[in-house]
């Protein structure tokens, strides 16, 4: 039988899947993209060893740890496992690539699998993903696309991923909109280190010698940080200006926030932080015109009064090329008039 190979990250494509057999607890808090979870301890089998070591003796810790790794990998083999065909090519991985990934590797490479296992595991792949943060980024051709709020560019960019270009979504992969409102129902953030992941796991893939394009962010993207080398180097790309009329952004924004439509007093919680900026009589009008369902109103108050001005003073002064930028002026923001703005990309 044939022992497990030692691999570096820059080989993590080269498997049909790769596996995290750290506990739940560690594998939410961030794991390789597309790792699936196949735990060899769960969090109280963890912690129990952990105890155990502390205050017993490592050798009763190893003992118990090594009985319940042993069952684990067993109805892994029974459930997780047991479909797949003899040509499958495991990455296995956990916190330091010691006894939980080697452990599970030889089992695996044991069956007849062509079996991998991560060099420092995930503590080693972390380091390269700050690594690569830093580097990345300067290699790619940003253009990024301005717009005050409404104006339809997280629609461009999937527009624009549609016909094959190369799009940064970080809204997607922050999993909020960017906004005081931007947190999306029922979907919380990922954590910083997901987040930034994620983000490593899109700029590796793109070909320097194609523009990406990436939406206009500030330095936080709800609880997220945008990494600085990127933020820096977006900053400094060129840009594109998204322009459209008032109606079509209330429209627009009505859509992708209708989950307040049905809750103005959640709007108007939402909305509180603006109290110092504002006003009490202003904030007492909005939530007037929020519980009336006054909403197109009340949206284009919100634009016009909130956030354009506070767009515009954030971006003219954020990203250095945006008095030169391609202007693309659209009556309409619906699909047929976002795809024939993105052809002219």
């Amino acid at each position: 039988m044939q022992n497990p190979r030692v691999v570096t990250v820059s080989q993590l494509s080269d498997f049909d899947e790769i596996i995290d057999v750290r506990s739940p607890a560690e594998y939410a808090e961030d794991h390789i993209p597309g790792a699936i979870n196949a735990p060899v301890l769960d969090d109280a089998q963890r912690a129990e060893v952990g105890t155990l070591y502390v205050q017993v003796s490592p050798f009763v810790a190893k003992k118990r740890g090594a009985a319940l790794i042993a069952r684990n990998i067993a109805l892994h083999l029974e459930d997780t496992f047991k479909d797949k065909p003899k040509q499958w090519k495991p990455l296995v991985y956990c916190w330091r690539g010691g006894q939980r990934s080697g452990a599970m590797a030889h089992i695996l490479a044991q069956v007849g699998w062509s079996t991998s296992r991560l060099e420092g595991g995930y503590k080693n792949y972390r380091r390269q993903v700050l690594a690569d943060l830093e580097t990345l980024p300067q290699g790619l051709q940003f253009r990024v696309v301005c717009g005050t709020t409404g104006s339809g560019k997280s629609r461009l960019l999937r527009v624009l991923h549609e016909q094959g270009a190369q799009v940064l979504d970080l809204e997607a992969l922050a999993q909020h909109r960017g906004s005081l409102l931007g947190n999306l129902p029922n979907e919380p953030q990922p954590t910083q280190k997901m987040f930034e992941s994620r983000v490593w796991d899109t700029l590796r893939r793109f070909d320097p010698q194609r523009p990406v394009f990436v939406e206009a962010e500030s330095k936080k993207i709800g609880l997220i940080n945008t990494p600085e080398t990127l933020l820096q180097k977006m900053r400094a790309s060129d840009c594109l200006l998204l322009e459209a009329p008032i109606a079509a952004r209330v429209q627009l924004l009505m859509e992708d926030y209708r989950h307040f439509l049905g809750d103005p007093a959640l709007l108007t919680r939402r909305l509180a932080p603006l109290l110092p900026l504002h006003g009490r009589e202003t904030l007492d009008h909005w939530q007037m015109l929020a519980e009336q369902g006054n909403w197109t109103a009340l949206v284009e108050e919100l634009l016009t009064r909130h956030y354009d001005p506070a767009y515009r003073r954030s971006t003219s002064s954020n990203f250095v090329h945006l008095n030169r930028a391609k202007v693309l002026r659209l009556d309409s923001l619906d699909d047929d008039a976002l795809r024939s703005a993105a052809i002219t990309l």
